[in-house]
């Protein structure tokens, strides 16, 4: 059982993620950086969400008794790397592209304390149903997933209607894998 002894720094403007955080029973400030999301080509998607996640952590530096903790969540088809959409149009092709089809959902974690780095990620199948040009305007006058991987929340309409099933973590999908997030800090 994980008994917390050092203050956490939860680095995620995410809501899903600090929901998912307090729902851990964590006690935890929230702290803020820009962070240039690039990355090199050719790498794996959950090379990349790694690659992220320990970009965001570096941009922290370490402090003694504290615990950083960073995420990255990356939506692949087919190899294709699907971030978040520029704009409606956008949206509205990677919607279309997830319609009747099987995708991954990488998300990479770095937890930084006294300058040391630990890192993972997890991975998740999503099944989606095909659905019609009427439910993808629907989704996206409602939700406005613009800010999402994939443009889709798993905790919202989408989820609830056109995903069928997953394989592997619920909570990895929405962003942040908590099954191995609290096993990394029950290790620190």
């Amino acid at each position: 059982m994980y008994k917390q002894q050092h203050p956490i720094v939860l680095a995620s403007k995410s809501p899903r993620r600090q929901e998912l955080m307090k729902a851990l029973g964590l006690d935890f400030t929230i702290e803020l950086k820009e962070v240039d999301e690039s990355f090199p080509d050719g790498l794996q998607p959950s090379a990349v969400a790694v690659y992220i996640s320990e970009k965001k952590a570096k941009a922290f530096g370490s402090s003694t008794n504290q615990i950083t903790i960073t995420a990255d969540t990356i939506v692949a088809l087919d190899g294709e790397i699907l971030g978040k959409p520029d704009d409606r149009v956008h949206a509205q092709e990677m919607l279309r592209k997830l319609s009747g089809r099987k995708h991954e959902v990488y998300t990479g974690v770095t937890l930084i304390k006294d300058n040391e780095l630990i890192s993972f990620y997890d991975l998740s199948e999503v099944f989606c149903r095909e659905v019609s040009e009427e439910e993808i305007e629907y989704y996206i006058d409602n939700f406005k997933p613009f800010d999402k991987a994939g443009s889709y929340g798993v905790q919202d309409w989408w989820g609830l209607v056109v995903v069928e099933r997953i394989k592997g973590s619920y909570t990895n999908v929405m962003g942040l894998p908590t099954e191995k997030l609290y096993q990394a800090l029950s290790n620190l």
